[in-house]
C-alpha cells in the first residue's frame, strides 16, 4: 500500500568524495572490477584515465564538425557559382564565369563558421546542456567538485545496488573523506 504522506525522496546513488584524481581511478577501476556498471565520475578538471575506466565512447564531435564544415564548404561554394554563373553573370577581364580561384575565401570561412558552430551546439547536444539540475547537486560536499575534490556516485539503476547498504560498505573500502546518499 503506497503511503500518499510518505516524504522519504527517492535514492539516486551513493557517492563517495576523494582529495585527488589517483584515488578516483583506483575506485572507479575497483567498482568496475566488483560489477557495477552504471556510475559516474565527477573531477575539477578533466581525467581521461576516468573516462577510460567508466568506458566512455569515443567522441561523435569530430564526425559532427566534419560534416558541418563539409556542408557549409559546398553551400558556400554552391551560393557564389549560382550568384556568378546563373543569377547575375558579369565578365569581368575576360575571365571565365565560373572562376572557381575566386571562390575559395568565401568558401574557407563558411567551411570554418559552419564547422565551429556544429562543434558548439553538437556538443552541448551530446552532453544534454543545459542542464540546471542533477540530484548530485542535493549532496553539499559536491560543490567542492570544481575546485578541489573528485567523486564517484554509484547509481541506483545498477543492478548490483540493492538496497544501497552493500554499496555504502564497499565505498567504506575505498577510503574516501565521505560517503553519502544522493537523494533524487
Amino acid at each position: 500500500m503506497n503511503d500518499l504522506h510518505d516524504t522519504t525522496p527517492a535514492l539516486h546513488g551513493i557517492m563517495a568524495e576523494f582529495t585527488n584524481a589517483d584515488a578516483l581511478v583506483a575506485a572507479v577501476r575497483t567498482a568496475r572490477e566488483s560489477g557495477y556498471t552504471r556510475m559516474d565520475g565527477y573531477s575539477p578538471y578533466p581525467v581521461g584515465e576516468v573516462a577510460d575506466e567508466l568506458g566512455f565512447p569515443r567522441s561523435e564531435i569530430g564526425a559532427i564538425m566534419f560534416i558541418g564544415g563539409l556542408c557549409g564548404a559546398t553551400f558556400g561554394l554552391l551560393m557564389q557559382t549560382w550568384i556568378t554563373v546563373y543569377d547575375y553573370p558579369l565578365n569581368i577581364g575576360g575571365k571565365p564565369f565560373w572562376s572557381w580561384p575566386m571562390y575559395i575565401p568565401i568558401t574557407w570561412a563558411l567551411l570554418v563558421l559552419t564547422a565551429s558552430l556544429s562543434g558548439l551546439f553538437g556538443l552541448l547536444a551530446l552532453c544534454g546542456l543545459p542542464q540546471p539540475y542533477h540530484p548530485v547537486f542535493n549532496v553539499p560536499q559536491f560543490k567542492r567538485a570544481t575546485r578541489d575534490r573528485f567523486f564517484i556516485c554509484i547509481e541506483s539503476t545498477d543492478p548490483n545496488f540493492g538496497d544501497g547498504q552493500g554499496v555504502k560498505t564497499f565505498l567504506a573500502k575505498l577510503n574516501p573523506e565521505s560517503i553519502a546518499e544522493v537523494p533524487e
